[in-house]
């Protein structure tokens, strides 16, 4: 085998075992991907029950429910479709009606949205930036600042 042949078999074998290597990371972080949906989104694309997501918007007023097994329903809305959703475990203090909130977990057969987790807003003016792109794309933004973009709105850099 001459020098050539033996440096383009050794790049050969490198490049193999990189695309190996990229697609072994890449079939770990399957499970651990989560996408990002408003109610529209989920109808609109027809989300399969069982795929694990993030379901955010408004927190309907008059929704909110406490059951007597410590759980909570309420429905999550983007002011053009709603969801219900299902979460056992205590609420963050901050999470209240007619606020923003992302619930992550999944979609059942019956349309209802089984979360795990919930997140509320921050402060006065923090809305994740997803639900709010979300509310303008749906022409239903309210907040501060609604013609201007989130950008300007809330600055560089301002959110997690």
């Amino acid at each position: 085998m001459t020098r050539k042949q033996r440096r383009a078999a050794f790049i050969a074998v490198g490049l193999a075992i990189l695309a190996l290597a990229v697609g072994l990371v890449l079939y770990a972080m399957r499970d651990s991907i989560v996408f990002f949906y408003s109610p529209s989104d989920v109808v609109e694309r027809e989300v399969a029950p069982g795929q694990r997501i993030r379901l955010g918007g408004l927190v309907e007023t008059g929704s909110v429910e406490t059951l007597s097994d410590g759980a909570a329903r309420f429905n999550v809305t983007d002011m053009v479709e709603t969801i219900t959703v299902s979460y056992r475990g205590i609420l963050p203090d901050l999470f209240r009606e007619n606020q923003g909130v992302i619930a992550e977990g999944m979609l059942l057969e019956d349309g209802t949205f089984a979360a795990d987790t919930v997140l509320a807003k921050h402060d006065e003016t923090y809305m994740p930036p997803e639900v709010v792109d979300a509310l303008k794309r749906g022409g239903n933004w309210q907040g501060e600042g609604a013609e201007a973009s989130h950008a300007e709105t809330y600055g560089q850099g301002s959110y997690p």
